[in-house]
């Protein structure tokens, strides 16, 4: 035998397991025998049914123990053969014992069968199905373009397509007007649907289906905006783009020809109406779409086009938040404000750290004074000066008191440390 994964049932398991179930099939056997050899002669064709039933299964579960004793012996089958025995033996000792209407102790011996998966395992495993998780999902973007999001929703509008697509009553000839329309080149003149050559060229161009506008302008698909004297562009309304998309994710509801459409509708309006007329000119009018689809469509958005709306996102909250402006050059530092600090690191490396013994500095009691006398106090910041300032003037009268009781001592000057 070949050496047993961990975490799985060693050889010696799976002999054991198979040779009690096989014990536990027999003894189910030799109770339904019992049963029938104490029965009357009323209710013996059932319980030797049931004795049959039971005696085949304990043959089976018999000849599962002995194919695992067999391979066992063979160094060449592998673990996994002895693993296959002992689940059958138990199965098969399971419902003999079932059939012989006795307890169904067998199926204990499932447990020492189970798998029993190490830590190193259970997350060897867990990494694996994230990766094959990963690898499916590359994958799935690389042939839709969409995200897993994106995808359902494609999947939830082909459903939809599937159910209102047939019930517009549409021909092909239907979702080509819509498509003129949705390049904002079709427009109304005279009495005559046209697609213009050039958007806002309102002359000429390829004539439309003229009845086919008119019914989808009837039932709401399209929509009349006024252009340059009596000319009119048609647009989709947002039923009809939303119809529109619905009719391309399922062309097959669309009908082959204008009678076949008619007679769709007229089998469905037949119904409403008792009178002939009443339903001929039901059904020569376009349905609406079914109620709710316009609000359950959601169109998926690709993988580009989510990028290229984060790109736009972060320009404008960066230009909202005083960014890069087009046309405005961004401030730079000028050379003196570059400088400062230098100057101001060489004055105060150039201060002695202690004053010379026997020498004084004069202490300035007023702002003209100390911006006259420091070298220093040009350098610092100005909220340090306005800082000092107010406390200069908090303590006014502590400096006057200071300089009072200094003079009495006998100084002339204060030190600055």
């Amino acid at each position: 035998m070949t050496d047993t994964v961990p975490g799985e049932p060693t050889p010696q398991t799976c002999l054991r397991v198979a040779r009690e179930a096989a014990a536990l099939a027999a003894a189910a056997d030799d109770q339904a025998l019992n049963a029938v050899c104490r029965s009357s002669s009323g209710n013996a064709a059932p319980l030797e049914k049931v004795m049959h039933a039971v005696h085949a299964e304990a043959v089976e579960a018999e000849r599962y123990a002995a194919l695992a004793e067999q391979w066992a012996a063979d160094p060449e089958m592998p673990d996994s053969a002895l693993h296959h025995c002992a689940r059958g033996a138990v199965d098969h000792a399971v419902r003999a014992q079932e059939t012989a209407e006795v307890e169904v102790t067998a199926a204990a011996l499932r447990t020492g069968l189970e798998r029993r998966l190490t830590p190193e395992e259970r997350a060897e495993r867990e990494s694996e199905r994230r990766r094959a998780e990963a690898e499916q999902e590359a994958a799935e973007r690389v042939a839709t373009g969409m995200d897993s999001d994106n995808r359902h929703l494609a999947v939830m509008n082909g459903y939809l397509a599937e159910s209102a697509v047939p019930l517009l009553g549409w021909t092909g000839g239907h979702v080509r007007v819509l498509e003129a329309a949705e390049t904002g080149r079709l427009y109304w003149r005279d009495g005559q649907a046209r697609r213009a050559a050039e958007r806002g060229v309102w002359s000429g161009g390829r004539r439309v289906n003229r009845q086919r506008t008119q019914e989808l302008r009837g039932a709401g698909f399209l929509v009349a905006v006024d252009a340059a004297g009596d000319t009119s562009v048609l647009v989709p309304t947002p039923m009809g783009q939303v119809a529109l998309e619905l009719a391309r994710l399922y062309p097959a509801g669309l009908y082959d020809s204008d009678k076949a459409a008619y007679e769709a509708r007229y089998a469905r309006v037949a119904k409403r109406y008792r009178r002939m007329d009443d339903k001929k000119a039901a059904a020569r009018r376009l349905p609406a779409l079914e109620y709710g689809a316009v609000g359950r469509y959601r169109r998926p958005v690709t993988l580009v086009e989510q990028e290229a709306r984060a790109a736009r996102e972060a320009a404008e909250q960066w230009e909202d938040e005083g960014g890069y402006c087009p046309g405005v050059e961004t401030p730079r530092p000028t050379a003196g404000a570059r400088t400062a600090p230098s100057r101001t690191a060489e004055v105060t490396a150039s201060l002695p750290t202690e004053a010379p013994q026997g020498q004084t500095l004069r202490w300035p009691f007023s702002p003209d004074a100390a911006e006259a006398t420091s070298p220093v106090r040009n350098e610092v910041s100005s909220a340090q000066t306005r800082s000092n300032s107010r406390r200069r003037k908090r303590a006014t009268g502590g400096v006057t008191s200071r300089r009072a009781r200094g003079a009495s001592a006998g100084w002339g000057q204060e030190t600055l440390f």
